[in-house]
């Protein structure tokens, strides 16, 4: 995958998060929460993928901004099922971290590209 850290970092995320929903599933017996979870944390690393394909800058940054609204709604899930006591203290900690770091980086790409094209 080369050295994209927003590619690389949304894919890994996205397969912890694949994880996370196999564990859930099996070992929690939790569908309703955890659907939701794989369906916006693997979203992020797909409309990353998208953006280089993009038709235009403004199309680039629309797209990560789509990226950054799913990565929002990751984290709301995440943090419900920690404080409905599916995720542990570690489990919960551990993605919210990685979540974090996906956040800045996508609002610092959107930034950087419009600055670089002169909108606000």
């Amino acid at each position: 995958m080369g050295d994209n850290v927003i590619k690389n970092k949304s894919f890994n995320f996205a397969l912890r998060i694949v994880k996370l929903y196999q564990f859930l599933n099996q070992e929690k017996k939790e569908y309703v929460l955890s659907k939701q979870l794989l369906r916006s944390g693997t979203a992020i690393g797909a409309l990353v993928r998208e953006s280089e394909q993009a038709e235009s800058k403004l199309d680039f940054i629309h797209k990560l901004a789509i990226a950054q609204k799913e990565a929002n709604e990751t984290d709301y899930w995440l943090e419900l099922l920690f404080q409905s006591e599916y995720l542990n203290e570690t489990q919960f900690q551990s993605l919210k971290n990685d979540i974090i770091e996906i956040n800045k980086i996508l609002a610092s790409i959107i930034i950087t590209t419009k600055q670089r094209i002169g909108k606000k």
